[in-house]
């Protein structure tokens, strides 16, 4: 009988932080559970999102997930408390709101890889990251109307703007599953591929945005952030446009250009 190991990946713990040259990358562990996130994983979360921001030789983050599915969301236990707790209206300010858009507002590019299914507020928390690399075998629903809960706005405003209005109505109001080929068409995914090529594409991607200039991506990144919720700072907009062509970012770019050679930012 073959003897079975355990593994790091086989042991719950709070998201796991993962180092690689100009990548980050932060896998949620609760396998066993889907990785439902609990209220200290949402703690963990915002720490490792700061230390990511403030070392400048990471230029990319990649969320993905321990074992057969992204997430389950955050834990119903935890919502239930909030519910019924005598500061309720405080705690309407949710912490798993907090933790998404921090995500949303992180300065370098993100990558959601969506290694299995993807259920309740850990759909938000994938929409707030800029692209979204699923597994062709990955499926999604939104519970909020089965379970009588009224998301709170700024995650319905990401599905609103990421995926049209009659989109969110669908997937907000119906409460159904969809597999990935329709989460690929309504623009959930911004890409698609079998288990066995899901690294490939995702490191092909993460390569491409860590090659990149991060200052002008970064501002270009809060810009169009800006421009979905309808508060766009022009004069902040117009000032980071003025910045970047007297930048040394704009010199090697042009330079590189000249040179037919790769930038190096």
């Amino acid at each position: 009988m073959m003897q079975q190991h355990t593994t790091a990946a086989d042991i719950a713990s709070a998201p796991v932080l993962e180092l690689s040259g100009p990548r980050a990358t932060i896998r949620l562990n609760r396998p066993r559970h889907l990785n439902r996130l609990q209220p200290d994983d949402l703690d963990e979360l915002l720490k490792l999102f700061d230390r990511i921001e403030a070392d400048a030789a990471i230029r990319v983050l990649v969320l993905t997930g321990t074992g057969r599915a992204f997430s389950a969301g955050y834990d119903l236990n935890s919502v239930a408390e909030r519910a019924t707790s005598a500061m309720e209206e405080k705690s309407a300010d949710s912490a798993f709101e907090v933790v998404v858009n921090r995500l949303e507002d992180l300065s370098l590019p993100t990558i959601c890889r969506l290694n299995g299914g993807v259920y309740g507020g850990s759909t938000d928390l994938a929409l707030a990251c800029d692209f979204r690399i699923g597994v062709d075998s990955c499926e999604m629903f939104m519970p909020a109307a089965r379970l009588g809960l009224h998301y709170y706005k700024s995650g319905i405003a990401r599905y609103v703007t990421r995926l049209g209005v009659d989109n969110a109505k669908k997937l907000f109001l119906t409460a159904e599953k969809i597999g990935a080929a329709e989460m690929l068409r309504i623009g959930y995914l911004t890409a698609m591929a079998p288990a066995e090529a899901l690294d490939q594409e995702v490191d092909r991607l993460a390569a491409l945005l860590a090659g990149n200039a991060p200052v002008a991506m970064a501002g270009m990144k809060r810009t169009i952030n800006e421009f979905a919720r309808g508060k766009l700072d022009e004069a902040a907009a117009d000032r980071r446009a003025r910045d970047s062509m007297r930048s040394a970012e704009i010199k090697e770019g042009i330079a590189a250009f000249a040179e037919k050679r790769p930038p190096k930012f």
